[in-house]
């Protein structure tokens, strides 16, 4: 269950990222309002998950989910480019997710 909490956890980091920007520094209170929901609940369900995974491996999961999503985010809705070392650091941080996960 930790785990599932985890993953949703990080996709609303996703969701609360995408909607800061779109939020144009807290200028937009739509955009703002949501921001702040997402964040509230993705930190909550980070600490829940920590209840029963290690600190490390739960923050680092959250965080590259975060990061990988907010990408592709970034790629697929805000037209920001897909060069190479993006897509090469992208791809590090989904390695080193992976391996994070198979060593807890």
């Amino acid at each position: 269950m930790a785990w599932i909490l985890l993953v949703v956890a990080g996709a609303l980091e996703v969701v609360w990222a995408y909607f800061m920007k779109l939020s144009i520094g807290f200028s937009r209170p739509g955009p703002s309002i949501v921001t702040l929901m997402t964040m509230t609940a993705s930190f909550a369900l980070l600490a829940i998950s920590m209840r029963t995974l290690p600190l490390g491996t739960a923050y680092t999961i959250w965080t590259g989910i975060g990061a990988v999503g907010a990408f592709f985010a970034g790629l697929m809705f805000l037209g920001e480019p897909a060069t190479a070392p993006r897509i090469v650091a992208a791809l590090l941080i989904v390695a080193g997710l992976a391996l994070m996960k198979l060593s807890s």
